[in-house]
């Protein structure tokens, strides 16, 4: 286990990375530390090829609790102080994770307990799928301190629920729970919390052992199926599916799909 600062612990074992935001005390509120932590983090899960797929969770029952609002209260009552720069900087690099997620060529899976508000929201929709606790309670609350989202809501959001939901669930930024969010797609599953762990850990070795090459070039398609005409997009399936064609993973599956044998993937 690798503690990359004193607010995200990176684990990596049997080829998942597991990210943990380790702030129990202040339900993991977001910090400039947090923020840095959570960028190295990734980062890291990014280069390393031994890494086939990522789990992102809280410590202490709690996923986020948004940005540390009571750090901000203290800025803003510091005399002279900048609180502009300060947020530009923190904004800055909480979305460079954010790229960082939608760019990796690794499914990434947000285990959400508890709290899950304002930026922490904006994690959640940021990963590829999210397993939710029962306990868990959701709001992007921004509107509640006066400030609009960041991390990427206002991008994903509309595009997971719909324009009309996105409004709601934005301008009014009311608490709603597991199986809710289950309803409107914002999480692919829900669990009783005390399988949380287990559930998530089970489904990231899933992934890991499947053709994750695969799954890269099929999140990108994703990823930039909603800005494309057909056209484009069909290409472009049909240009990553040329290239898988040419992989070692795709010549394995094609092999045991014949000899009816479970293929043994290894991802290139």
């Amino acid at each position: 286990m690798t503690d990359l600062n004193n607010r995200v612990r990176l684990e990596v074992s049997e080829a998942v990375a597991t990210v943990t935001l380790d702030r129990p005390e202040a339900l993991n509120a977001l910090d400039p530390a947090m923020a840095e932590g959570l960028h190295a983090a990734l980062a890291r899960c990014e280069a390393d090829e031994a890494v086939r797929a990522v789990v992102i969770r809280g410590a202490g029952g709690a996923f986020m609790a948004g940005g540390d609002v009571k750090m901000f209260a203290g800025l803003l009552a510091e005399p002279g102080g900048s609180p502009r720069a300060f947020f530009e900087k923190l904004i800055s690099t909480v979305h460079q994770s954010v790229i960082l997620l939608r760019r990796m060529p690794k499914p990434v899976i947000a285990a959400v307990e508890g709290p899950c508000a304002g930026f922490g929201f904006s994690l959640m929709l940021a990963c590829d799928l999210a397993v939710a606790a029962e306990d868990a309670v959701l709001t992007l609350a921004y509107c509640h301190i006066g400030a609009s989202p960041d991390g990427g809501a206002t991008f994903h959001l509309p595009r997971v629920v719909g324009a009309r939901r996105a409004a709601e669930i934005a301008l009014l930024g009311d608490r709603f729970g597991a199986a809710e969010a289950e309803r409107l797609g914002l999480v692919n599953r829900v669990v009783p919390a005390a399988s949380l762990e287990a559930e998530t850990l089970s489904l990231a070795h899933r992934l890991a052992a499947g053709p994750t090459a695969a799954y890269a070039r099929t999140k990108a398609l994703l990823n930039a199926s909603l800005d494309r005409p057909l056209e484009s997009q069909l290409q472009a399936e049909a240009e990553s599916f040329a290239a898988g064609a040419a992989t070692r993973d795709f010549a394995e599956g094609v092999a045991a799909f014949v000899a009816k044998r479970k293929p043994v993937f290894q991802g290139r």
